[in-house]
């Protein structure tokens, strides 16, 4: 998956010189990893969203029932579910928190290192080559570059190679 050197991928794009296939392939099974990671942390802030959201119409509903003459059934779900630790000892928060700290951010670390170590830092490299492969040169809508396509460069104006 090489790409030509004056077409294609912009330079941030492109494979350092001497990065063989297996190199590309390994940082984008990586990159994929760290895709799927970033999913389910969306997933973990949405749990704590919709949670602490139902946390709060709960209290909304204790308030409803005590209005409506059920004082009983008010008190136990005030004293019960409102405000309960959703894992002993833990707020969904705290959930999240632990996730980033001990989970995320050593994810994040490790790729970014290794795209430091063995692609001077690039990104989406193994993408830019399936682009390069699948994508009908010359054809409208399957330009290399936003600017090929009619839009504004997004990269430096100088790309060296």
């Amino acid at each position: 998956m090489t790409s030509i050197p004056h077409e294609g991928p912009d330079h941030s794009h492109r494979r350092p010189e001497g990065t063989n296939d297996a190199t590309v392939e390994a940082l984008g099974k990586l990159s994929e990893a760290l895709e799927v990671v970033e999913h389910a942390r969306g997933y973990l802030y949405g749990f704590h969203r919709l949670t602490g959201k139902a946390d709060l119409a709960l209290g909304e509903a204790a308030e409803l029932l005590r209005k409506a003459g059920h004082g009983e059934l008010a008190d136990r779900v005030e004293q019960d579910v409102v405000g309960r630790n959703v894992i002993a000892g833990r707020w969904t928060f705290q959930i999240v928190e632990d996730y980033d700290d001990n989970y995320y951010a050593a994810f994040k670390s490790v790729e970014q290192d290794a795209r430091h170590e063995l692609a001077e830092g690039k990104r989406h490299l193994f993408e830019a080559e399936m682009k390069e492969d699948r994508r009908s040169h010359g054809r409208a809508h399957h330009e290399a570059r936003p600017q090929e396509a009619g839009y504004p460069r997004s990269e430096p104006v100088s790309d060296p190679a």
